[in-house]
């Protein structure tokens, strides 16, 4: 009988072992870090690799988002994918895709260096360099086959992250609600993203309160704790150049205090060797990620022995089902105040109970958040059986004023700051003033007004006034005036241009604008180079000074995925204007008409290499005489007024006519990033009555060569160019710096 209890005894504590075994609990810490949490993926191919079962994770910053999306079911090599294939800088920055933009909107985006708000005419600063909508709508993005998921303990993996509540600087612990939301507010680095409210708090980065949170996973039942670390070690006074390595090692005084009864609390510590990384480092990923491996390789023997312990494997990783399309039956948006539901449904372009694809969900959140009149746009899909509800929460920005600079130089306009205010809802919710003062070497400015109706007919009224100095042919003036007697073939011009226009316009899907309205334009030439002009027949020195009247119409389609540096897309730009009325200054008006067009098409057949191809041509219509309006060729830019066409190969305004035809092949390479080597060739035929005479399909009158450095920057684009003509066999060197303006 002894012996027989003894037996029952021992069957006893062998099952309880089994069973200690069986629920043991183990739980996975990652540290922020920015940049150097990328390490973190490297670290989990490792723990893959040993078979642990993870129970729960938990992080903070870049841990929170490595950790929810490695609990939301993606492995260690998908996510290795993901990030190698994110362009961080535009993660980063507030930058959408251009085909995202209106007309009006790409001009806004590509003209301005500094934006601040200017509320009351009172100068601020954004609460963060970037909203972190791209960060958001990422994570959005590969967490849709999850959003009938409200709590994280129902992930595929348990999982919370940590944020700090910024007005009572409490820890605040996330684990219900949108997954996205949670780990964009714990990944908003103060500073770089501006804060995130959930639930009426107003939370940032979790890393400023605990970068580490193991005491929280211990709480939540966790027997065994593995943890990776990429926080900073504090850096010495060589190190300490700027201001943000200033904050930030202000930030790691108190997360460094806690870090060793943090270690205390980790069974197996995994500390990968980040040094020469900072938080900004993501073109450094693929070097952070493998130091993230070595570390964790180097702790393999550790985590076998928690296998052992575990008794059991992880189990297969899930099949996350890529979901393409989705019905969306119903549509609720809270924290629209100012705008409309109609407004937002026509940025969304949403119809009901029809397939709706994830890229036109992506592509309708895009176009809202273009417009600048939200600071976030939160959403989420609830599926109810084959459909789902869309749930916009929205957050309006305060800021209905603001004050926008830039700088540019060129060989035309010379120096320039631009100095813009713009005005939003002044009249109606959808509509923008906006004001442009250029001041330098050449005083201009322009003005717009603007009512946005998306898709529908939209209202504007545009007015500008463009000046500058410039030593030109002498045919600009007066085409048909003998100078033989005088010996010059050269002077010195002062051109200013006046205009007015009120028009109408509607687009399509963005990239297609049709526009029709009427103008004023005021043209002023005269010239100061020549004393007496009596003979010429002008003893004053005014060659032009009257006033034009006319209709316009318009047709454009961009689809270039950037202004300056285009790698694909194709573009048209047609114009056409009658002239109706003049005030006729030289007594020689008749009713006449200019019609103009362009095409371009960009493609690029290998990465970093890039063709662009583009033809024009424009002509006059039933005018003879004063010849302000023709189409002159030469020099280098972009948003050249009227009919000034560049032209490599040849100065300013070197080369006119009444018509002409173009056409330009350029081959830019990209040695590295945002650095840019372009060869360019362009050649036309430039004439009075061209099209009449045939002479357009004929081997062209003039050609130009060119060779120029760009380089993309905060400020706009830096470029030099050296051209040639053959015909005259001359050079020409132009520099620009900055956006065009």
């Amino acid at each position: 009988m002894k012996n027989f209890l003894l037996l029952i005894l021992f069957l006893l504590s062998f099952s309880g072992f089994g069973q200690d075994k069986e629920e043991l609990k183990v739980g996975l810490v990652l540290s922020g870090g920015g940049a150097k949490g990328l390490a973190h993926i490297g670290a989990l191919k490792v723990i893959e690799e040993s078979g642990i079962k993870i129970d729960y994770i938990g992080g903070s910053s870049m841990g929170a988002i490595i950790g929810g999306l490695y609990a939301a079911g993606y492995t260690a090599n998908q996510l290795d994918s993901i990030f190698h294939e994110i362009n961080f800088n535009i993660l980063i920055q507030d930058d959408t895709p251009r085909s995202s933009k209106t007309f009006y909107e790409k001009e806004e985006a590509e003209k301005y260096a500094l934006t601040l708000p200017f509320d009351k005419f009172k100068i601020s600063f954004p609460s963060g360099l970037s909203k972190g909508q791209n960060i958001y709508n990422l994570m959005s993005k590969l967490t849709l086959h999850l959003s009938g998921v409200r709590d994280f303990s129902k992930l595929p993996i348990p999982f919370f992250c940590v944020a700090a509540d910024i007005e009572t600087g409490e820890q605040v612990i996330l684990d219900k609600g949108s997954l996205a939301k949670a780990v964009s507010a714990s990944g908003a680095i103060p500073s770089v993203f501006r804060p995130v409210n959930i639930d009426g708090k107003i939370l940032t980065d979790g890393g400023v309160i605990n970068n580490y949170p193991v005491a929280e996973l211990r709480k939540r039942g966790a027997d065994i704790v593995i943890g990776v670390d990429v926080q900073d070690s504090l850096a010495d006074r060589k190190q300490l150049k700027g201001v943000f390595e200033i904050l930030t090692q202000i930030n790691n005084f108190r997360t460094i205090a806690h870090m060793e009864e943090n270690i205390a609390l980790t069974d197996v510590y995994i500390k990968p060797n980040i040094k020469g990384f900072s938080v900004l480092s993501f073109e450094k990923g693929s070097a952070i990620i493998d130091s993230g491996e070595v570390a964790a390789r180097n702790k393999l023997k550790d985590l076998k022995l928690i296998v052992a312990k575990q008794n059991r494997r992880a189990e297969p990783p899930i099949k996350i089902n890529k979901m393409d399309s989705i019905n969306i039956s119903a549509l609720s948006i809270e924290g629209n105040s100012s705008y409309p539901r109609n407004y937002i449904l026509g940025k969304l372009n949403l119809k009901h109970n029809s397939k709706y694809t994830v890229r036109n969900l992506n592509d309708g959140i895009n176009k809202l958040s273009a417009t600048g009149n939200f600071n976030k746009i939160n959403y989420s899909l609830t599926p109810n059986k084959d459909e789902y509800t869309l749930a916009l929460q929205l957050e309006e920005s305060p800021n209905k004023m603001l004050l926008r600079l830039a700088l540019h130089y060129d060989n035309l306009y010379k120096s320039g700051a631009l100095i813009n205010l713009t005005k939003k809802s002044s009249i109606f919710t959808n509509d923008v003033a906006s004001l442009d003062v250029v001041l330098g070497d050449n005083f201009r400015y322009n003005f717009q007004y603007y009512i946005d109706k998306g898709y529908y007919w939209s209202l504007g009224v545009k007015s500008r006034y463009n000046a500058f100095n410039k030593g030109i042919p002498f045919d600009f003036v007066d085409n048909n005036s003998d100078v033989d007697g005088i010996g010059i073939n050269k002077i010195e011009v002062d051109y200013q241009d006046y205009t007015n226009q009120f028009y109408v316009e509607t687009q399509f899907k963005q990239i297609f604008s049709f526009g029709m309205g009427i103008e004023h334009k005021f043209l002023k030439v005269t010239s100061e180079t020549l004393g007496d002009l009596s003979l010429i027949g002008n003893p004053r020195g005014t060659f032009e000074k009257s006033n034009y009247y006319s209709t316009f119409g318009y047709l454009k389609l961009d689809s270039f995925d950037n202004k300056y540096f285009p790698s694909k897309g194709v573009y048209f730009d047609g114009d056409f204007h009658l002239y109706l009325f003049s005030s006729d200054y030289n007594n020689n008006f008749n009713e006449f008409s200019i019609a103009k067009g362009t095409v371009g098409y960009v493609f690029s057949p290998f990465k970093k290499f890039t063709i662009r191809i583009s033809s024009e041509t424009g002509f006059k219509i039933g005018q003879e005489g004063p010849n302000s309006l023709d189409f002159f060729l030469g020099g280098y830019g972009n948003d050249f007024i009227n009919n000034f066409i560049p032209f490599y190969g040849y100065d300013f305004i070197s080369i006119s006519g009444d018509s002409y035809i173009k056409s330009m092949l350029e081959l830019d390479y990209e040695i590295v990033k945002n650095n840019h080597i372009i060869v360019s060739s362009n050649f036309a035929n430039v004439e009075n009555e061209l099209y009449t005479s045939g002479n357009w399909l004929s081997t062209p009158d003039y050609s130009g060569y060119a060779l120029g450095y760009g380089l993309e920057t905060f400020l706009g684009p830096v470029e030099v160019k050296y051209s040639y003509s053959p015909e005259i066999r001359q050079n020409e060197w132009f520099f620009s710096v900055g956006f065009w303006f």
